[in-house]
């Protein structure tokens, strides 16, 4: 059996909300993708050649040149070609006029030749909401600084902890890290689309200035506030003391222990091994000193056993455990199929894609995409297929 992914239109929260888009990176870009999964009309402005990111790895397998990063982000959006001798900037006015957003990343020294600063655009569009998100926002020593992923991440300080844990001790030789992707980015997306929602909350006419920095640290702050109490945290000390990472016959869970209910929960998870039962154990401190003394026990422990098992007792027993799914793992899982966590939608180059939708319901049922990304200058939605991607996990 296929079960398909509906939900009632009139429930889109953002019906009827026009937002024009130009965007030359991932974190515009994913606050277009948000407000259009929330039912906006977005219509994304490209110049002549296509969108940068239209050529931006990961491809899609089998497809050559077309690329999944651009193929997600853009997914339900329109596509408007700008003239030639216009530039990458000009916004034709005919879109603006009808728009309530307009979200861009231009940096700010290029906004007034192109006519997308604060005053003008307040002053032509009054009624529209302006929508900037740079690498360091709008205002500042940095606002016209210029920043990829991996400059953002480690200007929000979370590159000074990577990796940690498990990877670090395993390979403690190698360099530091950023998180695969484009964590820093999307994280501004978010930030970008609350922005967005609240200035409409509010009204119209408003200026909403988002940086991609300011996105990632206030995700990623716990280091700084570890500088209350003295501590300096660094990649090859960032860990919990015992639990973390750990390797069973199959795969690899993550179990945390935090409260002592959980410790607890642990020692009966485990069997009340002897050597989890000594009566010092009871102080969270000496079990803290004693962390890599008891990650060799459970460690040992954790390999002779396989990741369902695990999970399901460590769930019945209040232990915060989770496995470490692979990409396929997700796609398939019968709890993502449930919440029409995916859907498949056209792909030029590719076919029928399956296509992740928003980590959010609106009355009771999942939003579902309009389509896959536009072809360049289509300005209408591309093929949804129906059904879900996760059929196999209905059948």
């Amino acid at each position: 059996m296929v079960a398909a992914v509906s939900v009632n239109q009139s429930q889109e929260p953002l019906a009827g909300i026009r937002v024009v888009e130009l965007s030359q990176g991932v974190a515009a870009a994913y606050c277009g993708r948000l407000l259009a999964v929330l039912g906006a009309d977005v219509t994304l402005l490209e110049p002549p050649g296509g969108h940068r990111l239209r050529a931006g790895p990961p491809f899609l397998p089998g497809a050559a040149g077309t690329s999944a990063l651009f193929a997600y982000l853009a997914a339900g959006k329109r596509s408007y070609v700008s003239k030639a001798d216009a530039g990458l900037g000009a916004v034709p006015d005919e879109l603006l006029r009808d728009a309530h957003i307009l979200v861009h990343d231009t940096p700010v020294s290029e906004t007034w030749a192109q006519g997308l600063d604060p005053e003008t655009l307040e002053t032509r569009f009054p009624n529209l909401i302006n929508l900037s998100v740079l690498p360091f926002g709008a205002q500042g020593p940095k606002a016209d600084w210029r920043a990829e992923e991996i400059n953002a991440i480690h200007a929000a300080g979370e590159g000074f902890l990577l990796p940690n844990g498990l990877s670090v001790e395993l390979f403690p030789d190698r360099p530091p890290l950023k998180i695969y992707g484009h964590f820093a980015a999307m994280q501004a997306g978010v930030a970008a689309a609350l922005g967005a929602l609240s200035a409409l909350w509010v009204g119209q006419g408003q200026s909403v200035d988002v940086s991609v920095q300011d996105a990632a640290l206030a995700v990623g702050c716990f280091a700084i506030q570890r500088l209350g109490d003295g501590s300096v945290e660094h990649r090859a000390g960032r860990s919990f003391k015992y639990g973390g990472v750990l390797e069973c016959r199959d795969g690899f869970i993550e179990v945390l222990t935090l409260e002592e209910r959980q410790w607890r929960g642990m020692v009966e998870l485990m069997d009340r091994p002897a050597w989890a039962t000594d009566g010092a154990l009871d102080d969270p401190l000496e079990r803290s000193r004693r962390g890599a003394e008891l990650n060799e026990h459970i460690r040992a422990w954790a390999r002779q056993h396989e990741v369902a098992e695990l999970v399901g007792r460590a769930q019945a027993l209040g232990v915060p455990m989770a496995r470490y799914n692979a990409p396929a793992d997700v796609l398939e899982g019968p709890h993502e199929f449930a919440r029409g966590l995916f859907q498949t939608v056209e792909v030029e180059g590719a076919g029928p894609t399956p296509m992740l939708v928003a980590p959010f319901h609106f009355g009771g049922a999942p939003l579902r995409l309009r389509g896959g990304p536009p072809r360049l200058g289509d300005d209408g939605p591309q093929t949804v297929h129906e059904t879900s991607l996760s059929a196999r996990a209905a059948r």
